[in-house]
Formats: structure tokens, C-alpha cells, sequence
């Protein structure tokens, strides 16, 4: 199989790291490949939203498996916008990296793929809109995976804490959905295998406030916890406050059924107790 990726990024690249021997040629893009060190086995191309070069446009129209992890911006899908008469014809699969964001506010409540979106922000609306438009384009078989809170090796909260920088935000009722980069590999893998479309939450076993993931890495760390800050009065980005909008508990069922992905992190405290043992946050 021939893989092309277009935006190689932290789940991509892992995903490449974890399952490149499964293709016989891998190619992506970068915006800046010059700034690019830790892609050795991929063929790079530049790609910044424009016109692509020949060599990139042709590598995408011959891929077996196209890998997509660029995110909407106001104009909409850019790789939509640079590739779609390239996919008109031609037998494909396509992954979509999308996000549990269009699901919206639930308070709480358990949400599935069957859960109408209700996407309210212009991020997760335009996030939507691309999932459709791969959906329904007719550019081959499709499977829209909607990712939770990425972490992984070097992005997490034991990182975090070494750095300073960990926060503990109370909201009441306030929970997160995340996945560990190792289990949003094996579900792309999955994906490409799978006979058919479709879309699938990608997260793991335990929705949890984001407070108590913070106070299980200190207490791994033998560090105390970060001060509690009430969210109402906590000094925040526009950004970083909109994450609290949203509360809903995001099933994963369809993954395992469907797809048959054993998560190897079902809960941030088995990943975070393998991170630490890997050294990170020393």
C-alpha cells in the first residue's frame, strides 16, 4: 500500500513510527520541510494550503491510503480545496483526523455516534462541514475518526508539571474525553483495514475532570499539586476557555465493536504510570 499523509503532525507521525513497515512508499507534507528533522523514511513535500506541486499532486492521485490530519481553517478544508479533482476517480481509502468538538455541550451526559452534533463554535462547525464534504464527495472509502484530547510522549501532564505550567481548573461537573497517541495509531490502522466507511469516537474508557489527571501525574512525580483556581475567576485565553463549554462523557463502544481496537491506555493513569516510567517529566 501506498500511504500519503497530508499534514504530518504529532498523530501522524507516531501513527508512521508505530505502522510504516505496513506500506511500501510513505510521503506526506509539511508547511516548512526545512524545519523537519524527525521524518526519516517519509518523502516530504511542502504543501501551505496552495496550489501543490506536480510531484505532490500526482503522489496523492496514485495513493492507496490517504492519511488526512489538516485541519479546517475559515475558508475551509485546504486539502479539500488543493486535491479534491485529483480524487475524482480511482479506488481509495481516505481517514479523516476530526475531533469529539462537534458533539458540543451535553452536560455530562454520555454522547455516541448516533448523537446529533451540535457543533457551536466556528472551529468545530467548519470541522463538521469537512467531515461531510469527504463523507459525500465520492473521493473513495471514507472513515471520519473523531479524536479526543491528544497526549502522548512529550505532551502530557507529567510534562506539564515538570514545566510549571500545570494548572488545576475546577468546574464543576466539568469532564474531558482524551486518548493516548499510541491507541489513535492502532485505530487508524484499524480504519485503513476495515471493509467499509464510516465514523467512529476515538477516545479512551474514562471521561475524567481534568483537575484529577493533574493530581494522579504530581502524585506520581512525588510533587504536590498545582493551587485549585475556580474557573469563574481564572485568568484564561478566549481559547483555553472555550474548552470548557463543553461537557460530555464520549463513548468508545463503536470503536471496539466495529473495529476491534483493544486500547492499550483504557484510562490516563495506565498511560501516565507508563510515561513516568519511560522517564518523562524527570
Amino acid at each position: 500500500m501506498r500511504l500519503f499523509i497530508l499534514g504530518l503532525g504529532y498523530s501522524a507521525r507516531h501513527f508512521v513510527r508505530q505502522f510504516g513497515s505496513s506500506f511500501s512508499h510513505i510521503a506526506g507534507t509539511v508547511r516548512d520541510p526545512a524545519k523537519r528533522d524527525d521524518l526519516a523514511g517519509i518523502e516530504v513535500h511542502a504543501f501551505s494550503g496552495n496550489a501543490p506541486a506536480r510531484e505532490t499532486a500526482e503522489l496523492v492521485r496514485g495513493a492507496d491510503v490517504l492519511l488526512i490530519s489538516i485541519p479546517p481553517g475559515s475558508a475551509g478544508d485546504p486539502a479539500l480545496a488543493a486535491f479534491a479533482d485529483l480524487l475524482a476517480t480511482g479506488h481509495r481509502k481516505i481517514i479523516y483526523l476530526s475531533t469529539i468538538g462537534v458533539y458540543g455541550d451535553h452536560a455530562g451526559s454520555w454522547v455516541d455516534e448516533n448523537t446529533p452534533p451540535r457543533a457551536v463554535f466556528e472551529r468545530t462547525r467548519l470541522r463538521l462541514a469537512a467531515e461531510q464534504a469527504w463523507t459525500n464527495g465520492g473521493y473513495g472509502n471514507v472513515a471520519i475518526l473523531r479524536l479526543a484530547g491528544i497526549y502522548g510522549p512529550g505532551r502530557n501532564a507529567l510534562v506539564t508539571l515538570r514545566a510549571g505550567t500545570a494548572r488545576r481548573i475546577i468546574k464543576p461537573g466539568q469532564v474531558f474525553n482524551r486518548i493516548h497517541v499510541d491507541d489513535i495509531a492502532s485505530a487508524i490502522m484499524a480504519a485503513i483495514q476495515h471493509g467499509s466507511g464510516g465514523t467512529w469516537n476515538v477516545c479512551d474508557d474514562e471521561p475524567a475532570p481534568p483537575q484529577d489527571v493533574i493530581a494522579y501525574a504530581a502524585q506520581l512525580m512525588g510533587l504536590a499539586p498545582p493551587p485549585e483556581e475556580a474557573f469563574e475567576t481564572a485568568e484564561m485565553s478566549a481559547m483555553a476557555r472555550s474548552f470548557y463549554a463543553s461537557s460530555a462523557r464520549v463513548s468508545n463502544a463503536k470503536l471496539k465493536r466495529e473495529l476491534g481496537v483493544t486500547l492499550v491506555y483504557p484510562t490516563y493513569r495506565q498511560a501516565l504510570d507508563a510515561l513516568w516510567r519511560a522517564g518523562e517529566g524527570r
